[in-house]
């Protein structure tokens, strides 16, 4: 088993009397994908903004390759690989598909969007632009407006955009959130294709899709992880079931 990629130590935080994060540790290993489950308020939304670092923890340790990046800023985990795709879509529909991805191209490579009009034929920008989303299979669409993608290809636009960034680590909030069946299949046929060539943290409510994906799955429930395990294992658990599957599964 490889040494984890991502470490999560006692993580708390608070907002008022409420601990949306309650000493919670987990880990994600090296080429894994490791979903995030609970039902609505347990903290998962919560606990990938602290991986971000959108959000600061109140107590706790979070440790990416080794390192402790507790108190580092969003863009200081994004130079070291740090991806995030939310769950509203985060997209500029005044911009082609291209132009969108070929922006996160330059986010990473620490240049504002405000350059944007200087570099519009920058092979630097657009060929990794190209190649993500050839990996998402959004090819086709490359010089239409973001504006008008269905919903499911814009959550692919999305997450073209955070594979533009070259993450060693995918933080995937609900990325099937108002999707229809085809777009749900369609999306968690582009996740298979990602398992292994990318570290993944999958938070996700389409449990076909979870148990289909996740390497391991992590529990959460009022902010702490009270199981973790295969999926098979996660899916039999008693505990499990009544706190999130519910009894009749």
């Amino acid at each position: 088993m490889s040494a984890p990629l991502l470490e999560v130590t006692n993580l708390v935080k608070r907002f008022g009397g409420l601990a949306a994060t309650d000493g919670l540790s987990l880990d994600v290993l090296t080429g894994e994908t490791h979903a995030l489950i609970g039902p609505n308020g347990a903290g998962k939304t919560t606990l990938i903004a602290q991986l971000q670092g959108e959000l600061s923890p109140d107590q706790g340790v979070i440790a990416f390759k080794g390192q402790d990046i507790t108190r580092e800023p969003p863009h200081a985990r994004a130079s070291l690989g740090i991806a995030r795709s939310f769950q509203i879509t985060s997209i500029f529909p005044e911009f082609t598909v291209m132009q969108n991805v070929a922006l996160a191209v330059q986010a990473r490579e620490g240049h504002g969007f405000r350059f944007w009009a200087q570099t519009a034929h920058d092979k630097r920008l657009l060929d990794p632009a190209r190649e993500a989303l050839d990996t998402i299979g959004l090819t086709h669409r490359a010089n239409r407006d973001a504006r008008d993608l269905s919903h499911g290809e814009r959550r692919q636009l999305e997450l073209a955009m955070a594979l533009a960034m070259r993450p060693s680590l995918l933080l995937l909030d609900e990325p099937m959130a108002g999707m229809g069946r085809q777009e749900g299949i369609r999306m968690t046929r582009i996740l298979e294709s990602l398992k292994g060539r990318y570290s993944i943290l999958l938070v996700e409510h389409d449990m076909d899709a979870v148990f289909a994906l996740a390497d391991r799955c992590s529990v959460l429930v009022a902010g702490r992880a009270i199981a973790t395990g295969a999926p098979d294992a996660i899916r039999n658990d008693p505990a499990v079931r009544e706190a999130y599957l519910g009894k009749r599964h």
